[in-house]
């Protein structure tokens, strides 16, 4: 069956007030929402356990990307706290991931693993730097199917890499997708922007949406419009 509940919620506040207010007035059935290294460096884990005791999945956006010993235990220290989804660096190697994947295998709340391919602020002229020869795309979709290979349940990609990979990768393969604007929103510092309805039509599986939603006047309220325009696409 597939998951209905497609919207994650960037908790891109400072602080925890800002968060809670924010999260007392949404429904956990009508969203997820993820915590990432700002949050996570400032408030920790206390902080993860206080948003899933108000009964919402949490995205753990810290992108792990070390050696495989170490990535194993952070792995498995996220899902001790009972975590939906988190991510780590494709770019870690496949060492790396199968460490992760057998991190969490015997979990009792075994939390998605998704991988980071490109870095969305990542263009040609750094993979130049890096010694990377390949393309964005090409070096999108090789670290991708490294990433099915190795156990991952997705990928972290932009809108415009989804139709691709969707094409490349198994079905039930996981495409979590950011820089997500709404019709009319301001594209702030995403450099490539695409609407719900269109990510959902390219593939995605979840979009990461932040501040369409948190800055709202009504986040309830323009969560809702979003929702409305993503049900019925596949």
């Amino acid at each position: 069956m597939q998951d209905q509940n497609k919207i994650i919620i960037a908790l891109d506040m400072a602080n925890e007030h800002d968060v809670m207010t924010l999260l007392r007035q949404l429904d956990p059935a009508q969203c997820r929402v993820k915590v990432g290294k700002e949050l996570f460096t400032r408030y920790g884990p206390t902080l993860v356990r206080q948003i899933s005791g108000m009964g919402f999945d949490i995205f753990l956006d810290l992108k792990f990307h070390d050696i495989p010993n170490t990535v194993s235990k952070a792995v498995a220290a996220a899902a001790e706290l009972g975590v939906w989804m988190l991510t780590l660096h494709a770019a870690g190697g496949a060492e790396m991931l199968r460490a992760a994947r057998d991190a969490v295998s015997t979990c009792e709340h075994k939390p998605l693993l998704v991988a980071v391919t490109l870095l969305t602020s990542l263009e040609q002229d750094d993979l130049t730097v890096q010694g990377v020869q390949r393309t964005p795309l090409e070096q999108v979709q090789r670290l991708a199917s490294l990433a099915q290979e190795c156990g991952m349940d997705g990928v972290v990609c932009s809108a415009a890499e989804a139709g691709e990979l969707r094409k490349l990768l198994r079905k039930d393969f996981l495409l979590v997708t950011p820089g997500i604007r709404p019709q009319g929103d301001a594209a702030n510092d995403q450099k490539r922007i695409v609407t719900p309805a269109a990510a959902i039509l390219e593939g995605s599986d979840y979009l990461v949406i932040g501040r369409p939603i948190t800055r709202a006047r009504e986040p309830v309220e323009k969560l809702a419009l979003i929702q409305q325009e993503i049900s019925g696409m596949h």
